[in-house]
């Protein structure tokens, strides 16, 4: 069984950079191996280590990124539909050019919106990983 709190710590250093970053759980231990391209952290010697003692690869699963659980512009999106709902046009046009996620925040902090987005976000990151849990026989405890 693993922590639920285990799995959002990974899921945020897996999307705290551009794809540099990955972590692996080990479903059976509810360990997590972490490994960085900047060359902070890298876990996957105890990987080809644990291989040698005839680590079960099936037992083995990435965490994932936000894309891979839909948690990208479709979420802000829904956000833009539930709270902003004359303004969605507006939110859609911020995210047809780079740089739409600061100005989208600029534009939450002018309307006293942005704790309310970052809750939003935090629930819906929370739920998804619950579901991929479920979805890959995942054990979670709180």
């Amino acid at each position: 069984m693993v922590k639920l709190s285990d799995i959002e710590h990974a899921f945020l250093f897996v999307n705290w950079s551009d794809g540099g970053n990955t972590a692996v759980l080990q479903k059976s231990t509810g360990r997590i191996f972490y490994s960085s391209e900047l060359g902070d952290v890298d876990e996957v010697d105890d990987l080809d280590q644990l291989d040698q003692e005839g680590l079960d690869w099936d037992d083995m699963i990435e965490i994932p990124r936000k894309s891979e659980l839909d948690l990208g512009q479709h979420l802000v999106f829904r956000f833009a539909q539930n709270r902003l709902p004359g303004e969605y046009d507006r939110v859609r046009r911020i995210f047809s050019r780079r740089g739409a996620y600061s100005r989208f925040k600029q534009f939450l902090d002018e309307r006293d919106l942005l704790q309310s987005w970052y809750d939003f976000e935090n629930e819906a990151e929370k739920q998804a990983l619950l579901e991929w849990c479920q979805e890959n026989g995942i054990e979670v405890s709180a």
